[in-house]
């Protein structure tokens, strides 16, 4: 590992596995004896939306979009703090509210975290699917597999776009079903 420090910012529409992944990647990471701060930018939004009478973190992304925009300045603002040869950022690329897709790396949230390397989880719109319906932990919007497929479109479009906008590196990594340590390694080998 060189020794400047990186920030890793992960992304992935909701059921991708993204969250699989980057737990994955923190224990190869770990085990490299890489220092290693890993954080999900919606759990710090998510205690900032608490003090404003959020119960429910699903919850947020049904607030307005200013709303949003105070805490995700907010859970960025907080991130920039941590320090690590390696920070890993677990978030989404947008947020699928009433008003269309709000950018969840907006200018100004790319800006503070400044990240080094984006990498967005994807995996086949069935696989999405099917894991879906599966979660019961999280309280999602069952779609069809057609808006599946768009939100990948965009995912991947948003993606591109923050790249350019940051400067980041850019990797597109699949999670095929039961072949998350293989999205995992594809990612460590290019931070690592």
């Amino acid at each position: 590992m060189e020794k400047t420090s990186k920030r890793v910012v992960i992304v992935g529409i909701p059921g991708v596995g993204k969250t699989t992944v980057v737990t994955k990647l923190e224990e190869m990471l770990k085990t490299a004896e890489v220092k290693t701060n890993y954080v999900v930018f919606g759990t710090v939004m998510f205690e900032e939306a608490q003090k404003i009478g959020v119960k429910r973190r699903d919850d947020m992304r049904k607030l307005p979009v200013k709303t949003q925009r105070k805490l995700q300045e907010k859970a960025a603002t907080s991130i920039t703090k941590r320090k690590a040869d390696v920070v890993l950022v677990d978030t989404h690329l947008f947020i699928n509210t009433k008003e269309g897709y709000y950018p969840g790396l907006p200018h100004n949230i790319l800006t503070a975290l400044s990240p080094t390397n984006l990498v967005l989880v994807q995996a086949e719109a069935s696989e999405i699917l099917a894991r879906r319906q599966k979660d019961a932990t999280r309280n999602r919007d069952m779609v069809s597999l057609e808006a599946i497929e768009r939100d990948l479109m965009v995912a991947r479009s948003m993606l591109a776009a923050s790249a350019v906008i940051s400067g980041a590196a850019m990797q597109i990594v699949n999670n095929a079903e039961g072949k998350a340590d293989q999205a995992a390694k594809a990612i460590f080998d290019a931070i690592h």
